[in-house]
């Protein structure tokens, strides 16, 4: 049976036809469907972990779903275009993410507001609202592009909040946090936004000095001096960020997003180079004030005595390899498992948590759905009809991408460990933030895409 479309006649005689919206209805199913996986995956936890069931526990996270599915409607009212697969990736992601940080506090006897992942069930629901409201209040993306520099002034001002004497915090070594009274937060983690809002909206007008003119040399062409400015810039506040935040995961995220984007819009091979020899040369040079060569060294001989036992060593390390070990294939089920004998199992080693209770197969798994999530991303980006849109699409994606390879890199102990959170499943209401942020605006950005109309000649 034919579908109905909304035509609207042309002098031309051609039509404009809209492709039908059947999108919302694919999105609703696998909503529901990641809602009842993250329902299983409390309930298996509950079971291995206690052995009983206790329903208190659902109540919070029963209208965490009812409010994706407010983003849902929100999304059918005001972005029925939009991609069917990042809410419901999103949504099953965070889900799991709460269920394995529920899977510690368990082991520590947590409950009430004391338990992490009751407060990370309130964070994710405040994200959620946020997420929302990006979407109904965001209708076109392309007005972002106006705010570029105040997107840059918004973010490097966030990265130097840490920095203040009196709001500042140091955890765990890193001087990343900003805290007033009992309240705490990683301002970082918004800044990453601001700072592709403005990388977009300047590479749009820069692009072709930046592209176009330079000296060849072995087959590339290099960038004039002049041009060679704002990668300075962005190193320098990389390399500020790594020696005096003592953050080389955060440090590496944010030069390492310039520099997709400046590949993306300029196409130039040179530039990743430079970056890279600036990088590789800041960081050699920072690793001689301890912090990334303590790092280094953790990596590198992660078993030595000496190396193992020392403070900030590579214990943590370790124990997360330990855990992945004992998780094995198919790993030892929700709630039998022992994750919470590694330090920080809840944030920077969720994965090796869930790795030992969901085994390698379910650790694939969840690689799978951040593919799918980045995938999707990268494909509203390229398809932007705007220089500024499919540069945003890019870079956002890239941000997951990035956080992701890192992280999880880190823990298996594929490259040294940084700082950085796994998006939507580590603890902290900060990262959840950003990532439903970033989420609702590559929502936004496939709306536009997919609602641009076809042409038909009618016969």
């Amino acid at each position: 049976m034919p579908q109905p479309t909304d035509t609207v006649a042309r002098a031309d005689g051609e039509r404009r036809v809209h492709v039908p919206r059947k999108l919302r209805n694919l999105e609703l199913v696998l909503v529901l469907f990641a809602s009842l996986l993250n329902g299983a995956a409390l309930y298996l936890v509950q079971l291995g972990a206690l052995g009983a069931f206790d329903s208190s526990f659902f109540l919070p996270a029963t209208g965490l779903a009812v409010l994706v599915l407010g983003m849902h409607v929100a999304l059918r009212v005001s972005a029925p275009d939009a991609d069917p697969f990042i809410l419901p990736i999103a949504t099953l992601l965070n889900g799991l993410g709460i269920a394995g940080i529920y899977r510690i506090d368990l082991s520590y006897d947590l409950s009430g507001w004391e338990s992490v992942a009751v407060r990370q069930i309130a964070w994710s629901g405040l994200a959620i609202a946020v997420a929302i409201a990006v979407v109904v209040l965001l209708r076109n993306h392309r007005v972002l592009q106006r705010y570029r520099y105040i997107a840059m002034f918004a973010g490097l001002a966030l990265l130097l909040l840490p920095m203040l004497p009196i709001i500042g915090r140091e955890i765990n070594g890193a001087r990343v946090w900003i805290g007033i009274g009992g309240f705490s937060f990683q301002p970082g983690e918004i800044a990453k936004i601001a700072l592709a809002v403005f990388f977009a909206g300047y590479l749009v007008t820069a692009r072709d000095s930046l592209s176009m003119v330079g000296a060849k040399f072995l087959g590339l062409r290099f960038p004039r001096v002049r041009d060679f400015g704002p990668i300075l810039v962005i190193w320098a506040a990389a390399m500020a960020v790594l020696v005096f935040q003592r953050d080389l995961g955060t440090s590496l995220l944010y030069f390492g997003l310039f520099l997709v984007m400046i590949y993306v819009a300029t196409a130039r091979i040179s530039w990743v180079l430079l970056g890279l020899l600036l990088f590789v040369g800041g960081a050699f040079a920072a690793a001689q004030l301890g912090y990334v060569g303590g790092r280094l060294n953790a990596w590198l001989t992660p078993f030595d005595n000496e190396i193992y036992n020392a403070q900030g060593g590579s214990y943590q390390l370790v124990s997360g390899l330990f855990g992945l070990a004992n998780g094995g294939l198919i790993g030892t089920g929700l709630g039998q498992g022992m994750p919470s004998l590694t330090p920080l199992a809840n944030s920077d080693f969720i994965i090796a948590s869930l790795g030992e209770e969901l085994g390698l197969a379910g650790v694939f798994a969840i690689l799978s759905l951040y593919l799918l999530l980045v995938s999707r991303g990268l494909r509203i980006g390229f398809a932007g009809q705007d220089d500024f849109g499919r540069l945003l699409g890019v870079g956002l994606s890239f941000v997951i991408a990035l956080q992701v390879f890192v992280v999880i890199g880190g823990v298996t102990r594929v490259i040294p460990l940084t700082g950085l959170t796994t998006p939507f499943m580590a603890a902290g209401g900060s990262s959840l933030l950003a990532n439903w942020i970033i989420a609702a605006i590559l929502l936004r950005l496939s709306d536009t895409v997919r609602n641009q109309p076809r042409l038909v000649v009618q016969q």
